[in-house]
């Protein structure tokens, strides 16, 4: 008997081993303490990532977006979480367009902001702006906060899943969306308007020249840019 109970352990142990190693593959990639992903903090949060896709200035997926998923720190996503609730008392949702960013993204941007030639997406992402002035006028950057995952790029969608008129798509450069442009019908400043109201409330500073782009007031890496991948 001991023999035959003997004989059946080596498998049983080989069978669990398996198991688990295969249900880690399932969770994914660990990351970085004091990171989480969106979807586990809070599920009701839409998201629609942007750089996973050509929907984007660049009108190609970014290095370093290798799964269209969400990315924040802890703290940042439990904030995020209750503007969640707020806007579902009023039949609303969140939809986030990008989270943490890896640091190869922004380098990514850096090459292709350098490259005059490549206006492919000029008409629907910067018509008024010379591709050349991007640097100047700081549209493009070395460093991002979007890189210490405590800043997001969120809007507002209704109770059909329809995004709210914000006067001006995600990522467009120019005046028109600044948050208190007047270059947007009363609407679409009502919009933003909410937006801003149920992002600071509940701990978020606004950026004064994207209605979309929030950083949390008090950041857990303020000073640390991160380049892990997004997966």
């Amino acid at each position: 008997m001991k023999r035959i109970f003997s004989s059946l352990i080596l498998p049983l142990m080989l069978f669990s081993a398996l198991i688990f190693t295969s249900c880690s593959g399932l969770l994914g990639p660990d990351l970085p303490k004091g990171f989480v992903y969106l979807k586990d903090e809070c599920p009701e949060i839409k998201q629609d990532i942007k750089y996973y896709s050509g929907e984007n200035f660049v009108g190609k997926r970014i290095d370093g977006y290798n799964e269209a998923v969400a990315i924040t720190t802890k703290e940042t996503a439990l904030a995020l979480n209750a503007v969640q609730k707020e806007l579902a008392e009023r039949k609303m949702s969140l939809i986030i367009y990008d989270a943490y960013r890896p640091q190869k993204a922004v380098n990514q941007f850096m090459a292709w902001a350098k490259d005059i030639s490549d206006t492919l997406q000029k008409p629907a992402f910067y018509p008024n702006v010379k591709k050349s002035d991007l640097f100047k006028l700081n549209y493009i950057q070395e460093k991002s906060g979007h890189s210490r995952g405590s800043s997001v790029d969120v809007s507002i969608v209704d109770e059909n899943g329809k995004e709210l008129d914000m006067g001006t798509p995600f990522d467009y450069f120019g005046s028109r969306s600044w948050p208190s442009s007047r270059l947007v019908t009363p609407k679409q400043r009502e919009n933003r308007m909410l937006l801003q109201f149920v992002m600071v409330k509940n701990g978020f500073n606004p950026y004064k020249e994207e209605w979309w782009h929030f950083t949390l007031k008090n950041e857990p890496f303020p000073e640390t840019y991160f380049d892990f991948d997004v997966e």
